[in-house]
């Protein structure tokens, strides 16, 4: 595994979903905030999103946002004042449960406005147990369409959008998959723009990123620092130096909170013996383990999984 995947795996819950929407003239929608991601892409027209606390963001054909912590947001045809935004209605694809009600029911005819078609839709996070790479993302990730820009991006909209729009024989399986290639699509480009945050820089240090790479193929072996500083091609000063500088811990530190991350996933995912996650994790023993557990969730690993909702460390800070 590398690093993006790990990050996201280690939040992914349940199945994502989404929605092909049209709507024509004057309207306004409200989505709630949520506890995931959501995702807005315009195939056709404009609108425009006004996210809670932020400043509204114009969407144009091609451009696609991804709401990484679930933001409470308005989309409409147009800025809209306070009144219009308080006869907003919920919007239909972030509805939990149930069919969708229509999702977007437009304003009187002839009041103006043009044409829109998006995909919508979500994905079910825990944060709780979020990597720093998707912790720092920001609260609203606009891709805007570039000619030659995120081609694999541009790829991914296009077949998700035939499957959303004909329903092809084996969508049930394609669908979920196209989704998953979206969001990490979606964090590649974020990622690719580098305009702020540090993971971006993370993840274009050379030293830095084969460190990190290491470490997420085989957190079980026996790493120390001589020898990830050796997969790294530099001197363990030079690496310690580096890596603590741009993740914010020593290496052996995150390959610690690494481990005891991935422990906890399998214990809320599996019911492998405690011996066997130990040993996928690089601990040498249950006991090992199960210090390191304690120390670092404040609970055994055993009422942990029979919790299966504890509550967990919040994600590496700098």
């Amino acid at each position: 595994m590398d690093v993006v995947s790990d990050a996201i795996s280690a939040v992914r819950t349940g199945r994502p979903s989404s929605d092909r929407v049209r709507v024509g003239g004057r309207w306004c929608a409200r989505l709630e905030p949520y506890d995931g991601a959501g995702f807005h892409i315009v195939l056709k027209g404009g609108c425009w999103l006004l996210p809670d606390g932020g400043a509204p963001v114009a969407l144009g054909t091609g451009d696609a946002v991804l709401l990484p912590h679930g933001t409470g947001h308005v989309i409409a045809d147009a800025p809209a004042d306070a009144a219009t935004l308080a006869r907003a209605v919920p919007f239909g694809p972030w509805r939990d449960g149930g069919p969708p009600r229509p999702p977007l029911p437009p304003f009187p005819p002839g009041s103006g406005g043009r044409e829109v078609e998006m995909l919508c839709g979500k994905y079910r996070l825990d944060r709780s147990h979020a990597h720093p790479l998707l912790a720092e993302l920001p609260p609203v990730v606009h891709l805007p369409s570039r000619p030659g820009a995120h081609p694999e991006l541009r790829a991914a909209i296009d077949l998700l959008g035939g499957e959303l729009d004909e329903r092809r024989p084996g969508s049930c399986v394609a669908l979920p998959s196209l989704l998953d290639l979206l969001l990490v699509y979606m964090i590649r480009s974020w990622l690719a723009e580098g305009t702020a945050g540090v993971w971006p820089a993370v993840l274009g240090d050379p030293v830095t990123a084969a460190a990190l790479r290491a470490l997420h193929s085989d957190p079980a072996a026996p790493w120390t620092t001589d020898r990830l500083a050796a997969e790294a091609g530099v001197s363990r000063p030079t690496l310690a130096r580096r890596f603590t500088a741009l993740v914010g811990r020593p290496p052996m530190a995150y390959l610690t909170w690494w481990r005891l991350t991935r422990a906890a996933a399998l214990l809320r995912e599996t019911d492998d013996p405690l011996a066997a996650v130990a040993r996928r994790v690089g601990y040498s023993t249950p006991y090992a383990l199960s210090h390191a557990f304690r120390r670092e969730f404040g609970t055994t690993p055993g009422r942990y999984r029979s919790s299966r909702d504890p509550a967990v460390p919040g994600p590496i800070t700098r």
